[in-house]
């Protein structure tokens, strides 16, 4: 792990402070009320079915990060207003968040979520899956009711990348020696993506200029790709409690995340092969997730993988440096390094 010293001297002025969601969270407030009214209002149907397994999945909170991005991206239009459209594009991308949640228990046949039963354990993968696709569905309305093409075809690539990025994953479970390059594709594909499309679309309904649009889109991707590289280690660092999943999934499951291709990289032949029968060929025994983390600790994965995270804050921040100084500004960074700080 890197030290709490070497850390503070990396960070800027605005991160030196411990870093957290608040003033993001307290800067959209307002109107995210609004947007929680058109998520519950959209996800109603006449097959009971759907809105109690969607409203498992969405009740159960989570940071709302992806429309908090459309809102502030919204905000920073030329007169700082939240037109109805943003409301839109918000629920629109956190159905697509969800969406994609709910097939990815299915796809990994997870149990917890958030701490919670996932939806396929209590209601099983078929109905988990249908249900998924209509929230798709949903959102793709509420993107046409926008009629902004330029926005749908936006939030409609990042839905298909989004996809790319499943697969590509998928394929490269099994693989310890895949290329960091790839885990970085994936990540963007189908985490960062959609952090940058929310918040470049809010920025874009709002009436922000081209390169405002421009600069958040930039600091989506980087606030995405951080997000999900602390995600990863994570699995690796902590346990079961703190962050509301099982801890060493990713290991059971053989997905190649950045601490296992760091530690890869820097194995003996003895130590590759521990990898190739665990990761690769799925030949799991006892002890041999607890030796996967002294392998990690060994080879200082752990460490190096905070270090890429906070090098992904960094750039977030530096992304929005074209931004008026404003309290706004400050709490998209704030959000950046909390992204890269997180422990759960």
């Amino acid at each position: 792990m890197v030290s709490d010293g070497a850390r503070d001297t990396e960070m800027t002025a605005e991160s030196q402070a411990l870093p957290t969601m608040a003033p993001l969270i307290t800067l959209t407030d307002a109107h995210m009320g609004d947007v929680n009214h058109v998520i519950i209002n959209r996800m109603q149907s006449d097959v009971p079915l759907i809105p109690e397994l969607a409203s498992h999945l969405i009740a159960a909170g989570g940071k709302r990060l992806r429309p908090m991005l459309t809102i502030a991206g919204a905000l920073f239009g030329p007169d700082g207003s939240v037109p109805d459209s943003a409301l839109k594009l918000a629920a629109s991308v956190e159905f697509i968040h969800s969406a994609t949640l709910l097939h990815d228990d299915v796809i990994d046949d997870s149990d917890k979520r958030r701490g919670r039963d996932t939806a396929n354990a209590l209601w099983g993968n078929e109905s988990s899956v249908l249900v998924g696709d209509f929230l798709f569905a949903r959102a793709f309305e509420l993107m046409v009711e926008t009629d902004d093409i330029a926005v749908l075809g936006m939030l409609s690539s990042a839905s298909a990348r989004i996809t790319e990025g499943e697969v590509k994953q998928m394929v490269m479970a099994g693989q310890p020696d895949a290329p960091l390059e790839d885990y970085i594709s994936v990540i963007t594909n189908k985490t960062a993506i959609l952090f940058a499309a929310a918040a470049e679309a809010g920025a874009r309904v709002g009436g922000a200029s081209k390169p405002v649009c421009d600069a958040l889109h930039k600091y989506g991707l980087a606030l995405g790709r951080a997000f999900q590289i602390m995600d990863d280690a994570l699995d690796y660092a902590s346990d079961t409690k703190s962050i509301g999943k099982e801890v060493g999934d990713d290991f059971v499951d053989g997905k190649i995340t950045m601490p296992v291709i760091l530690a890869w990289q820097d194995s003996n032949a003895e130590e590759r092969a521990f990898w190739q029968r665990t990761l690769g060929d799925g030949n799991i025994a006892e002890g041999d997730f607890q030796q996967a983390q002294a392998l990690l600790q060994q080879h200082n994965a752990i460490s190096r993988s905070l270090d890429a995270a906070l090098a992904e804050a960094h750039a977030a921040a530096n992304a929005v440096d074209i931004l008026p100084d404003t309290e706004l500004k400050s709490a998209l960074i704030s959000a950046a390094y909390f992204a890269a700080n997180r422990k759960h």
